[in-house]
């Protein structure tokens, strides 16, 4: 019960201060509103940079068509040729 009365002073007290006070508001208002509008769009160009970075690292680790699988094919074919060998000494 004493948080509903103090809100509702304040609530009171905040009504009658900014209707006093509404050209001052209107100053602290048209200064913040530029500084978050800075902050916000600094901060949404970090992390487009750091998303930016993170599709760059998984382009890089992803093995395209070309040299890369040919040597894994290489590698793939000398594992079986290894596999058939030592099958055919346990037989």
């Amino acid at each position: 019960m004493k948080t509903l009365i103090g809100g509702a002073v304040a609530a009171v007290l905040g009504l009658i201060g900014l209707s006093v006070w509404f050209s001052e508001f209107l100053q602290i208002l048209a200064g913040a509103i530029p500084i978050m509008l800075l902050l916000g769009g600094g901060l949404a160009l970090y992390l487009g940079f750091d998303e930016l970075k993170d599709t760059w690292k998984k382009e890089d680790s992803v093995a395209g068509p070309g040299e890369d699988s040919a040597v894994y094919n290489d590698e793939i074919d000398a594992l079986k040729k290894e596999i058939e060998t030592l099958k055919a000494e346990k037989e």
